[in-house]
């Protein structure tokens, strides 16, 4: 399953600076992931310094 981007997120960018198929994009208040584009390789997750992306 795709990777969620929860409401812990800071909306620093280090998820979407690793994402190998540019997945994650700004939101309104939060990174989101393009689930139909997530490859769900888990490179967020190991970035992300408050474990924000996570696998639905």
């Amino acid at each position: 399953m795709a990777y969620k981007i929860n409401d812990d997120c800071i909306s620093c960018g280090a998820c979407a600076d690793q994402c190998p198929v540019n997945a994650i994009s700004e939101g309104d208040g939060k990174y989101v992931i393009d689930a139909d584009t997530c490859v769900e390789c888990g490179a967020c997750n190991g970035v992300c310094p408050v474990g924000a992306p996570n696998a639905e």
